[in-house]
């Protein structure tokens, strides 16, 4: 299996320099807070796929594209919150499902029962998968845009270096992945650590009024003492 396509870089190394590190940036950042930002990844990405969904299929319904564009992003940008644990189950079943296809004889790779059994895996494991999702999106984004940037920059033929280096991409994507889980994780780790902290000064902070607490400390023992 190639995770980074060669057509997909043959049609995308069109896009002007500008996008390409538009798209670097972004998947940059996705790679980075995406358990922290999911759920605006998430509303993100519906929009953004119902709107073109929109766009190219108006004319078969005969009506103006702008208008079914913007009505199917809108739509999907308030229902992509209700619904985010139902594309954890659908990613969960998709990803376990390729990934058996991949290795295992076709008696084991059963569509139905690797779907199901991926799906509820990323329900128990939400933010596990969550985690692993958004950066394994990013490394995607990033690797086709830096494949493009390069080819547009005159510095590589991404065609032919995806050819050529297919298995290498797979596993640098696959590295990158990783490193994501463990950069996203200890970020967590340290938001979490800093909420704490602050919560824990706030209580401080409220003890000392309580407790009649003047400027370094001198206001509350005089009232004791009084």
């Amino acid at each position: 299996m190639q995770l980074v396509a060669t057509d997909i870089v043959s049609d995308a190394r069109a896009l002007s320099a500008g996008l390409s590190a538009a798209g670097l940036a972004i998947g940059l950042a996705l790679w980075l807070t995406g358990w922290w930002g999911h759920r605006f990844w998430i509303v993100l990405a519906a929009t953004v796929l119902a709107g073109i969904f929109g766009l190219l299929s108006s004319p078969a319904h005969q009506v103006q594209p702008l208008i079914v564009g913007l009505l199917l992003a809108v739509a999907a940008g308030v229902l992509a919150l209700s619904l985010v644990r139902l594309v954890a189950f659908a990613a969960g079943g998709a990803a376990v499902w390729l990934a058996v296809h991949a290795v295992a004889p076709p008696p084991w790779d059963d569509v139905l029962i690797c779907f199901l059994a991926g799906g509820l895996v990323g329900l128990l494991l939400f933010r596990l998968w969550m985690i692993v999702l958004t950066s394994f999106a990013g490394t995607l984004l990033m690797a086709y845009s830096g494949l493009c940037l390069g080819d547009r920059l005159g510095k590589l033929d991404a065609v032919e270096w995806t050819e050529t280096r297919a298995l290498l991409l797979n596993w640098l994507c696959v590295g990158i992945t990783l490193l994501g889980l463990v950069v996203q994780l200890f970020l967590e780790r340290r938001r979490a650590r800093y909420a704490r902290w602050r919560e824990t000064h706030r209580h401080g902070m409220q003890d000392d009024h309580a407790h009649g607490g003047g400027w370094w400390g001198f206001g509350g023992q005089y009232r004791r003492a009084g």
